[in-house]
């Protein structure tokens, strides 16, 4: 009796519902999802006049379903979205995710309905959801945003950028199991925001419900007015206009994303960035400059990097792309603080430092470029053959070293009279004033650049070079070449002008490790290039630091025996 009861006022409800749906403006009878004759979407049923039966049965309950379900259980099994990311642990969809699949994976006849033994008959001869609208999301789930998790608040602990459970906007709701299901961002009932969301996506609201990305509301894909070019199809459902607005979207989709892992627009992993950074949306066109003679070739890597990769480990494989250096959640256009100190456009990326651990958010550029260029260095041999041959620049501007461009701490020579204001020996630079874009007027960054190791400027190692500003435009750039040719320091006109032997023949630009040289034979960046320089008749190779502006040297160089030669002469 108690059941017979249940029975009927659930059935009086949603005899309600049926009644009062032509009431309510904006509700399922304006969606596609009334497939009834009355329908206004392009599926719509033969002769079916009935709204709510294409899902839910008034009456018996034979399924054993929840919501008084009409339609059957969708097979097992599907593949789960899945990521080296992914805190959460997801299995095969439950609740009111399966009820949705039973229709959106293609494999159940729309029409096919519990309360009828043949099926709901449509227009045009259609049976099963067209393979071709996205809305079809199959049984392969790895490209769509996950379902049926526990989103709880130990999952909010362990991944920092996700919201707690208990602070989720009101129009957001887990299930009675406490998972996050299809439902708790469509509406299925409702469709005033579109695509029956929940509620309104300007600015990516519907997403950062959930996910609260660290330095998210000041980066400059938040905020940007920059309108979007609609070419290629990606952004024209969701009917935004500018950067800004669409938010997240500009760069994922949560159904049916061409890359899969972290639901990218596109596999990949450069043209997430370059459908908007090739001049048509973002003012800089970093596409062009990634062409240049010399650069990070991000279109050479498909499918190598991983958000996970631990940079401090041996294994990880030879690659570069955008989001090694750019963290696209923070990245935005404030100007560093100065020094080695990392810009807007590079803030958020991680990185490893100066000690070898590994850093979530680099502070300072060099933790970003010892990813790649220290213990885990890309590069397998240097161009020029040193006395002390070292790969690690992490090694090479450590400041217990002898000497080192001052990258990570103030220079040790207190007495460097060559350089141009506003530099002092006190001064610390960062890798970017020597990498980077040789092209002035564009945009700025290692992206590419005309000249060897990515080099802003020309500095020309070759023996014999003619002293010029062109030739060593890059040293210039710091150090006045009037004083360095006036013999106070050291007699650099002598070398560098007369017997044209290249800043390189001595100077080694990164530094020397204290674990292959010291202070007496190596201050000063004094590092051989061996193809130029060779020991003297005794065997000797080495430079002596006799003090301020001081010192003798034990090598044969262009024919000429130091044996030693010292200054001042």
């Amino acid at each position: 009796m108690k059941k017979l009861k249940q029975t009927i006022l659930v059935g009086i409800a949603l005899a309600f519902l049926f009644f009062a749906s032509s009431a309510l403006p904006g509700n399922i009878r304006s969606t596609k999802h009334n497939l009834s004759i009355s329908g206004s979407g392009d599926i719509t049923a033969s002769s079916e006049r009935q709204i709510c039966i294409f899902c839910h049965i008034p009456h018996r309950e034979s399924v054993k379903m929840p919501y008084l379900w009409n339609r059957s259980s969708p097979p097992y099994p599907y593949i789960p979205y899945d990521s080296s990311t992914l805190n959460a642990v997801v299995e095969q969809p439950t609740g009111s995710s399966r009820m949705c699949l039973s229709c959106h994976d293609g494999t159940i006849a729309l029409g096919a309905v519990t309360s009828s033994p043949t099926e709901i008959r449509l227009k045009g001869g259609i049976r099963y959801m067209p393979e071709s609208r996205p809305s079809n999301l199959g049984t392969n789930l790895s490209d769509d945003h996950p379902i049926s998790f526990v989103y709880d608040t130990a999952l909010s602990l362990e991944n920092l950028e996700l919201r707690d459970p208990a602070l989720l906007h009101p129009a957001v709701k887990l299930d009675e199991d406490n998972q996050l299901q299809c439902t708790s961002c469509h509406d299925p009932h409702d469709d005033p925001f579109g695509r029956f969301l929940v509620m309104d996506n300007m600015g990516s609201a519907l997403c950062t419900a959930c996910h609260d990305k660290r330095g998210w509301n000041h980066s400059a894909h938040s905020r940007s007015t920059a309108e979007l070019v609609r070419t290629g199809g990606l952004w024209e459902n969701t009917g935004f206009r500018t950067v800004a607005e669409n938010g997240c979207e500009n760069c994922h989709l949560p159904h049916s994303s061409g890359a899969g892992r972290r639901l990218l627009n596109y596999v990949n992993e450069e043209d997430n960035c370059l459908s908007c950074h090739d001049g048509s949306v973002a003012s800089s066109n970093i596409e062009a400059v990634l062409f240049r003679r010399y650069g990070h070739r991000v279109q050479n890597y498909q499918g190598i990097h991983d958000a996970a990769e631990d940079f401090t480990l041996e294994n990880v494989s030879k690659h570069v792309e955008c989001t090694d250096c750019h963290n696209a959640h923070q990245a935005n256009d404030a100007p560093s603080l100065g020094g080695s100190m990392v810009s807007g456009a590079t803030r958020g990326a991680s990185g490893v430092s100066a000690g070898g651990s590994a850093v979530k958010e680099a502070r300072y550029v060099y933790e970003i470029c010892f990813k790649c260029h220290a213990d885990n260095n890309v590069i397998d041999a240097l161009t020029i053959m040193r006395q002390h041959d070292q790969l690690n620049t992490r090694e090479e501007f450590d400041p217990a070293n002898p000497s080192f461009h001052p990258v990570e701490a103030p220079g040790k020579n207190p007495n460097v009279i060559s350089l141009l204001p506003p530099y002092t020996a006190s001064s610390i630079i960062s890798c970017t004033d020597c990498h980077g874009n040789s092209d002035p007027s564009a945009v700025p960054g290692p992206h590419g650049s005309d000249y060897p190791h990515l080099l802003i400027d020309r500095y020309i190692t070759d023996d014999f070079t003619p002293e010029s500003s062109f030739s060593y435009a890059l040293c210039y750039k710091c150090h006045s070449q009037s004083i360095l040719m006036n013999e106070v320091s050291f007699p650099h006109k002598l070398h560098v002008v007369d017997q044209k032997a290249p800043c390189s023949a001595c100077h080694d630009p990164h530094g020397v490790s204290s674990m292959q040289g010291n202070a007496l034979h190596n201050s000063h960046l004094i590092n051989f290039d061996l193809s130029i320089v060779s020991p003297d008749n005794t065997g000797r190779l080495e430079f002596n630091d006799l003090g301020r502006y001081s010192g003798e040297c034990f090598l044969n160089c262009h024919g000429k025996l130091h044996n030693p030669d010292g200054y001042p002469l």
